[in-house]
């Protein structure tokens, strides 16, 4: 039987985390859960670890690629052959988990993306985060090959080669995102992209907020050249 992670990055999530833990549970009993607590100035690590569930934390805020790399890394060491990450704010709905699950158990994907873009989904970014989105998304998808409709979701399924090639030193840490479906696509990896339900932001740390939009997009476009340049394939 394949078994099966669950990773939740957290930063000052203790009001959200019981509920999402909750829900990931009652979806998948069977998963073992993480919780990388990256920093957090309140108790999302105690109430992790009142719920249960396994929790690493880094004694600062580090951000959250980094957040999602520890994950990776203790997967990877731990031999786990799935992988799905879920933000600990609520915003992805759990339910959606297996639909996410589903190609890459039945060997059709490597990597899939969830897809905020869903007639059920009361997802509603706002005007600047939308426009950020339809810039990456025409973007990656001329530079893969392929129609993606949410290259920035977070919420994600990939197997045990794509854990393995994310612990490396290649990742991008800054904003995973949209450079790093550019950088699984040349090193030969499958992604795929499936509709789920998320809800709109809880009003926990946003990247997203003042000026730090226009930075995002300067670092992404930044971070894609630079994948671009790479030279390393997947071996």
């Amino acid at each position: 039987m394949k078994r099966l992670l669950i990773l939740i990055p957290a930063f000052n999530e203790e009001k959200s985390l019981p509920r999402v833990v909750t829900d990931v549970r009652r979806t998948m009993p069977d998963a073992d859960l993480l919780v990388v607590n990256d920093g957090s100035r309140d108790a999302t690590a105690s109430v992790a670890r009142e719920l249960g569930v396994a929790v690493l934390s880094h004694p600062w805020n580090m951000g959250y690629g980094v957040a999602l790399q520890t994950g990776y890394k203790y997967a990877h060491a731990q031999g786990y052959d799935l992988l799905v990450q879920i933000d600990g704010d609520g915003q992805h709905d759990p339910s959606s988990m297996a639909d996410l699950l589903e190609p890459v158990v039945k060997d059709e994907a490597d990597f899939v993306i969830g897809s905020r873009f869903h007639s059920s989904s009361t997802y509603r970014p706002s005007l600047a985060r939308k426009l950020g989105m339809l810039l990456f998304r025409k973007l990656v998808s001329a530079l893969v090959g392929q129609r993606l409709t949410d290259t920035t979701s977070g919420f994600q399924a990939c197997n045990a080669r794509v854990i393995s090639y994310l612990t490396r030193d290649s990742f991008p840490c800054d904003y995973p995102d949209a450079d790093l479906l550019i950088l699984l696509h040349r090193a030969g990896f499958r992604i795929a992209e499936r509709s789920v339900r998320m809800f709109a932001d809880n009003g926990g740390q946003s990247m997203h907020s003042g000026l730090k939009p226009l930075y995002y997009v300067f670092k992404m476009f930044l971070s894609i050249g630079v994948t671009l340049l790479r030279s390393d394939r997947y071996r």
